[in-house]
C-alpha cells in the first residue's frame, strides 16, 4: 500500500459506515535514512570469445610430364615365289632284234680306206 492518506471527506460526513468502524491512519512522509553502502557483490566474469583468423596460403607444386613416343615400324614381308618346270626328254633306243635279210649274196670286204679297187 502506498502512502495513501484518507481523509474524513473520502468517505463522507454523515456516513453510516464512519460511526461503526474504526478510522483508517494517516500516513505520514517516510523518514529516509542516508544510503548506506553494503558489501560489493561480484558476478562471475561473462565469457566472451573473439576470434582472430590469419589466412596464410602455401603452394604446393605437384609438376607432371608427357613423354609422345612416336614409333615407325616398317614391316618385312618376305614371298618365296616358286616356278616349276616340265621338261620332256625323249630317248630314242634301236635295238637289234636278229639280222636283216638281204636277199643277195654279201658284198665282199671294202678296201683300207685310201685303196681303191679297180674293176
Amino acid at each position: 500500500m502506498g502512502s495513501q492518506k484518507w481523509n474524513h471527506q473520502q468517505w463522507g460526513a454523515n456516513s453510516h459506515h464512519n460511526k461503526h468502524c474504526q478510522t483508517s491512519p494517516e500516513y505520514c512522509a517516510p523518514n529516509v535514512s542516508p544510503t548506506q553502502q553494503g558489501p560489493t557483490q561480484v558476478s562471475p566474469t561473462k565469457q566472451y570469445v573473439k576470434t582472430n583468423i590469419s589466412n596464410t596460403e602455401v603452394a604446393h607444386i605437384h609438376p607432371s610430364h608427357t613423354t609422345n613416343v612416336n614409333k615407325h615400324m616398317t614391316t618385312h614381308k618376305h614371298y618365296f615365289p616358286h616356278t616349276e618346270s616340265v621338261v620332256n626328254d625323249v630317248q630314242e633306243q634301236h635295238v637289234m632284234c636278229g639280222k636283216p635279210h638281204h636277199p643277195c649274196p654279201p658284198c665282199p670286204p671294202c678296201p683300207p680306206h685310201g685303196m681303191h679297187r679297180r674293176f
